[in-house]
């Protein structure tokens, strides 16, 4: 009898060595798979395309050891790219979501005309998707990020805006759209773009071609 149990214990553990040993291997496969499908999403059907090849070229292989470094500087070297995830689906699927930078302005670098997005990057102006306002000037990028964030923070918006101009002591003056020049505070900059609005949408006061905004708690204005 005692043989008899000995020597089921024994078939019964060689089937799980057998059966174990199947599905590890079947595992093994799965995860190991090379990487098969790319899907990009975000940005243009022709920009996609573009990112596309220039991922391909990495020869990615198995997306258990992918490298993500890799894939990032590639994201990261496109300019139109403000941010982005990275998915795996297994078993040999990767999954990129893309969220495109908002176009801001732009400006001439170089002797050349470039747009700025919100992800402080120079883009090449064919891929402009909108009309933008025009920096006289030459800004630092940083700057120029920092002072729309004002704007933004303003009761104005960056939409209302035909010009910008910076000046070498780091101050601005915003062109809008109806022709009105607003002269902003250096150190003030925010508090002069609020008070300019209020003069602005204040109906007693017509015929206005330049707001100048300063001086701190003072206005000049010039029809």
């Amino acid at each position: 009898m005692r043989r008899q149990i000995g020597k089921k214990i024994l078939i019964y553990f060689f089937l799980f060595l057998i059966v174990g040993s199947v599905n590890n291997t079947t595992l093994i496969r799965v995860q190991f798979e090379n990487i098969k499908n790319i899907q990009i999403s975000g940005l243009s059907k022709n920009q996609n395309m573009n990112l596309l090849k220039n991922i391909e070229n990495l020869n990615l292989k198995k997306i258990f050891y992918l490298n993500r470094n890799e894939i990032s500087k590639i994201i990261s070297s496109n300019s139109l790219i403000e941010n982005y995830e990275v998915f795996k689906k297994y078993p040999h699927t990767l999954d990129i979501r893309i969220e495109k930078t908002n176009f801001l302005a732009k400006i001439n670098y170089n002797g050349k005309i470039f747009l700025i997005g919100s992800n402080g990057k120079l883009s090449d102006v064919k891929f402009a998707d909108k009309e933008v306002p025009f920096i006289f000037g030459k800004p630092e990028i940083e700057d120029f990020i920092k002072f729309t964030n004002t704007i933004d923070k303003s009761k104005f918006s960056l939409n209302d805006t035909k010009n910008l101009y910076f000046f070498p002591s780091k101050r601005w003056d915003l062109e809008l759209k109806n022709n009105i020049i607003l002269k902003l505070s250096k150190d003030h900059t925010l508090l002069s773009l609020d008070q300019a609005f209020e003069i602005l949408n204040d109906g007693n006061f017509k015929d206005i071609k330049v707001v100048d905004a300063r001086i701190k708690n003072q206005i000049i204005l010039n029809d």
